[in-house]
């Protein structure tokens, strides 16, 4: 009774030592093996007294089978010959036996397929074998497949006439197997991977292909397949053909031709995404996606208001939905200020010239555009958190252009030191913004200066950025804003300096400055040169 249990399987369950998801298999005698291809994972049964027993050595007794067609799988009797792959019995299941011989023709181990898809092996698996080496000795081309189907699957479209084999266990120890069969794939001129279309194919090939020497390892695609014997049984033997022959040569990520990037520079060269401050755009050229921007300034500069009449165009004059993280503003007031923004009104100041109806009907129009959405964290939040929800912004709602007020209050808290933190997030941010191609603008707050404080005038320079290093580096544009808040004239108390400190586009914007008035009765920034003569009140015409 005790061996029959023993033989029944009741379920594959992740493997605590190697970490796999489902390469545990569990036996009703409580027994559980780990079948990865690294991994030596044991469970006793229920009253078992014996040493754990080496997976490689499970069995020494090497089972035979037929030679059959595997119609299922559209891999004829042939090929199954040419490979001598078997259907047979084990522990009374029918299972594939996939053989494995060494260089020299040795069958040394054996990989069975069971149909709840269980790959024990039997033999000794010590030195790696791959699946078909003893067929081929050298030659100008070898084909290396993830399975042993998909390497038969390649072979039968090229009429069994070319090096094809396929690594032992599957794409988990491919790197291993790899490395313990080098001296034969020198061998061969080429290598061609042709691993399975998915995550850990392609994880396994950028860990393979850099084992060889550089110029000899190719990877081959199948666009539209997950595998081989996928693209065989839809028919798309010269699919399969045409990837090994177009096979590209391995280079690390980064590394791109001139013919990589041609398509992309045919495109026509176009001013950015606008902004809602004129001059700024014609000294920018606009926002391009990808790109990161950083401004600066003292408290109550005006940093906020800028970042807020930009939102309020963003959504109202481009149409394009925002995503806002004020981590020291709640939401309602975010929303509030928006509204105001847009309708000219103050809506967030008391005895503000507005009325309760118009609050309302600014607040309802914003919520009928339904192009904002804010992030309900006050106060000090990690930068992980914040990526993680600018993901899912951007993936589940189509959202490009985000604001994050401030880059400070993301490295508050952290255990290491708030320099290291702060380069570590502004480096991630502008990866973000990249991998995403999406916009994101950020405050940072100041140190303090040398001299004339930032809130009294003082000129705001990249260096006194918190973090400076880091956010001189990664940002693609930064800005300072200053405002003598204590100037005896009111006009002068009134006009902020809005100073562009860094143009990585084409470095002509570096250095300009002009002034911005701000607008009491609106609440709006404006350029006094363009807006003085007749400043802007219809909420109509937002800017």
């Amino acid at each position: 009774m005790r061996e029959l249990d023993d033989s029944i399987m009741v379920g594959k369950e992740p493997c605590p030592s190697c970490g796999s998801k489902d390469n545990l298999a569990r036996y009703a005698s409580g027994r559980a093996n780990c079948y990865g291809s690294s991994c030596d994972y044991y469970e006793k049964a229920d009253g078992e007294t014996t040493t754990q027993p080496s997976r490689k050595r499970m069995s020494s007794n090497l089972i035979d089978g037929e030679v059959r067609a595997l119609r299922q799988r559209g891999i004829s009797e042939a090929t199954a010959k040419h490979f001598q792959y078997k259907v047979g019995s084990y522990k009374g299941q029918p299972v594939h036996i996939c053989p494995l011989h060494t260089a020299e023709g040795k069958l040394v181990a054996q990989q069975l397929r069971t149909q709840d898809k269980e790959f024990p092996i039997l033999g000794n698996f010590a030195n790696k074998p791959m699946f078909g080496m003893q067929l081929w000795s050298n030659g100008k081309k070898l084909v290396i497949c993830e399975g042993a189907i998909d390497a038969m699957s390649v072979s039968q479209v090229q009429d069994n006439r070319w090096p094809v084999l396929s690594l032992p266990n599957g794409a988990g120890g491919a790197a291993k197997a790899i490395t313990s069969n080098m001296e034969y794939f020198n061998k061969f001129e080429e290598v061609v991977l042709m691993f399975d279309n998915d995550e850990p194919g392609q994880k396994a090939v950028e860990q393979c292909a850099p084992l060889f020497a550089p110029g000899k390892c190719s990877v081959a695609r199948l666009n539209g397949y997950k595998d081989a014997n996928e693209a065989l049984l839809a028919g798309a033997g010269k699919e399969i053909i045409t990837a090994i022959w177009q096979a590209k040569p391995y280079r690390p990520d980064g590394i791109v031709s001139l013919s990589d990037i041609r398509e992309e520079m045919d495109k026509p060269v176009e001013f950015g995404l606008a902004w809602c401050l004129e001059t700024l755009n014609r000294a920018t050229y606009g926002r391009r996606y990808g790109e990161v921007y950083c401004v600066g300034a003292g408290t109550g500069v005006g940093k906020t208001d800028f970042l807020t009449q930009q939102i309020v165009y963003d959504m109202y004059e481009l149409e394009e939905k925002v995503g806002v993280f004020f981590l020291e503003q709640m939401p309602t007031e975010t929303a509030i200020r928006i509204a105001g923004k847009h309708a000219g009104k103050q809506f967030h100041i008391p005895n503000g010239d507005w009325t309760k109806e118009e609050r309302n009907a600014a607040l309802d129009g914003l919520m009928e555009a339904d192009r904002l959405r804010m992030y309900d964290s006050f106060g000090v939040c990690e930068w992980d958190v914040v990526k993680s929800n600018i993901e899912y912004l951007h993936h589940s709602e189509g959202i490009r252009i985000f604001y994050v007020d401030h880059l400070t209050a993301l490295a508050t808290g952290q255990t290491t030191d708030e320099r290291v933190e702060l380069e570590r997030i502004t480096a991630d941010i502008a990866k973000t913004a990249k991998r995403l191609g999406c916009i994101i603008t950020m405050v940072s707050h100041l140190a303090t200066p040398e001299g004339k404080s930032h809130e009294e005038g003082g000129r705001v320079s990249i260096r006194n950025f918190k973090g400076s290093r880091a956010i001189g580096f990664w940002m693609h544009f930064m800005f300072g804003l200053e405002r003598d808040q204590q100037a005896e004239e009111e006009s002068a108390r009134q006009t902020t300096t809005f100073r562009i400190l860094k143009d990585r586009y084409t470095g002509q914007g570096t250095g300009i400055t002009f002034p911005l008035k701000y607008n009491h009765d609106t609440g709006r920034l404006f350029e006094p040169s363009i807006f003085d003569a007749a400043p802007v009140a219809d909420a109509s015409t937002p800017f």
